[in-house]
């Protein structure tokens, strides 16, 4: 396809996404914009589906949505994820000096907490701070996005993901009753995820808890970010002590079917030897692994992957987010166990 016949059709695509309603023209910034939410056919269902389920009241409903505007900066963002990249690239983003001194910092001021939430829930303090770093930089980047007019965008103006983020929105304003906050004022990432460990609404209500015993659950203070960040790695499997990875060596081409297995662990470790699979270094604990590919700038890298790194992978199912959370946890744990050495603790 040449470059031109590929631009057009990237612009049908985007123009088949944005026809769902009438738009204007913002002639101050040259955006397309979509109004009149609370005026559609679908929202209306969608309003009314939520009286009769929920027992919201409708006049809330409509002033919500009237109130509402497309984001077209979210449009964008999602569809350039950063786990479309190849692994040497996405690691760039992660595997950073600043963020591993940034984790040291942050693990060092919350000791304490992250203490607390291993003793309560079984999950290192390495793990914690990585996810909380990858997500928000510790807290400093929970997102510029309005998380109510970010679901209406992606719920009725997404057609690839609208059914999913419909579901998120019908969270999202059942946690705003139940937890009394503002729907308006919350800002999150341009798919709606919230607080310094960035939680999807449904996540929010199920996983999140009031580690410090406040009263509330408060995603935005870093008590209740890390309990809940460690609670959610408890409830979807984490083992305590467990292997995450091991770095695998490959010879002929059978591992390739191992490969398509997928990120769920599902390959019997005692048959990796007929496929032509070893790890590097160590023994494999677990059972069940699964064979995970890796791209270089030149050739690739192979990871044997068990369930705890399959539970990391929860939290964003991406073996990309997977590999850099838990190898900037290492660096991170390292470093942090260098600094005490140097310390003389």
């Amino acid at each position: 396809m040449t470059p031109y016949k590929r631009l057009v059709c990237i612009l049908l695509l985007t123009a088949a996404c944005l026809s769902n309603t009438a738009t204007y023209a913002d002639n101050r910034s040259g955006l397309i914009k979509r109004s009149d939410y609370v005026g559609r056919e679908d929202v209306h269902a969608f309003m009314t589906d939520l009286v009769k389920r929920h027992d919201f009241e409708m006049a809330e409903l409509r002033r919500l949505f009237a109130g509402a505007q497309q984001q077209a900066s979210v449009l964008e963002a999602i569809s350039r994820p950063a786990e479309g990249k190849p692994w040497h690239e996405y690691r760039k983003i992660f595997l950073t000096k600043k963020r591993i001194n940034g984790g040291v910092k942050f693990w060092d001021e919350h000791q304490d907490l992250l203490k607390k939430a291993e003793e309560v829930y079984g999950v290192p303090p390495e793990i914690i701070v990585a996810i909380i770093g990858v997500e928000t930089f510790y807290g400093k980047h929970a997102g510029r996005y309005p998380v109510l007019d970010t679901l209406i965008t992606l719920g009725f103006d997404y057609p690839p993901r609208s059914k999913f983020f419909r579901s998120e929105l019908e969270h999202f304003l059942l946690l705003m009753r139940e937890e009394q906050l503002d729907p308006v004022s919350l800002q999150g990432s341009y798919a709606g995820a919230m607080g310094k460990g960035q939680f999807i609404s449904s996540s929010y209500r199920r996983y999140a808890i009031d580690f410090d015993e406040d009263g509330k659950r408060d995603l935005w203070q870093t008590d209740d970010a890390i309990g809940s960040v460690a609670h959610y790695f408890k409830r979807h499997g984490w083992t305590p002590g467990a292997q995450v990875v091991l770095q695998a060596k490959i010879r002929g081409e059978s591992y390739k079917n191992l490969i398509k297995k997928g990120l769920k662990p599902s390959i019997e470790s005692a048959s990796l030897k007929h496929s032509g699979v070893l790890p590097r270094h160590g023994v494999i604990d677990e059972a069940k692994i699964s064979l995970l590919e890796f791209e270089l700038e030149k050739g690739h890298e192979y990871w044997l992957a068990m369930n705890n790194f399959y539970v990391i992978t929860r939290y964003n199912h991406s073996q990309l987010y997977g590999m850099a959370v838990y190898q900037l946890s290492q660096e991170i744990k390292e470093k942090r166990a260098q600094a005490l050495a140097d310390k003389g603790e």
